[in-house]
């Protein structure tokens, strides 16, 4: 019988992969910009949940695949996790209208699993702006402004799942801060895809807060 090496040789490539963090950012951005424009009453309903199952959902959830070839842990786990909260919550619409399932308990369940959906998230974004710090002042701004917007979205669906439906200005209110945060975002991927080429500084993203 033969002996079974212990040690094993681990191959290590040393050319990198091209960044995906601008196209992590991008699906993101529109998908987020769409939502958030519908939820400020301006953009008409579903438009949004194609781009979120194929564009902010799978296209940022392989940016995170490629965040993890590249050994960056924080944009692997901030890509996937939101390239998969985005394809959750578009499958989540999905079964909500095709199915009645999901609010055929209550009156109010879709409105209460929305808010507690969102606010999961916001737990999760809060250590990820903490870890922003660590990036540049872009992505700490994406994740600043995020952190807002999945608050105001938690009480406003909270709010209408309590009320009947009444005063969704906190819903309205986390529209306005998504378009905020979908336009940072843009510009962070912005950033990333013409100072890339460039070689230079385009677009400025800043200094990190901690080093």
């Amino acid at each position: 019988m033969s002996a079974v090496p212990q040690d094993r040789p681990t191959l290590v490539e040393s050319v990198a992969a091209a960044d995906p963090a601008p196209l992590g950012l991008a699906g993101f951005a529109l998908t987020t910009f769409l939502l958030s424009g519908h939820n400020a009453s301006w953009i008409p309903d579903l438009i949004w949940i194609g781009p979120a199952i194929f564009y902010g959902g799978l296209a940022q959830l392989l940016a995170g695949m490629w965040e993890f070839r590249n050994r960056n842990v924080f944009g692997a786990t901030a890509f996937s996790t939101y390239g998969a909260f985005w394809m959750a919550f578009g499958l989540f619409v999905i079964l909500a209208l095709t199915t009645g399932i999901l609010g055929s308990y209550k009156p109010n369940d879709l409105s209460n699993a929305a808010a507690w959906f969102l606010f999961s998230f916001a737990i999760f974004n809060t250590y990820m702006l903490l870890g922003s710090m660590r990036v540049n002042t872009a992505v700490f701004g994406v994740f600043l402004t995020l952190e807002v917007t999945l608050i105001l979205l938690a009480i406003g669906n909270f709010n209408a799942a309590h009320t009947d439906g009444h005063k969704m200005w906190w819903v309205h209110a986390g529209g306005w801060a998504g378009i905020v945060t979908a336009a940072i975002a843009w510009y962070t991927s912005a950033a990333g895809v013409l100072n890339g080429q460039s070689g230079k500084r385009i677009l400025p993203v800043g200094k990190p807060f901690f080093s």
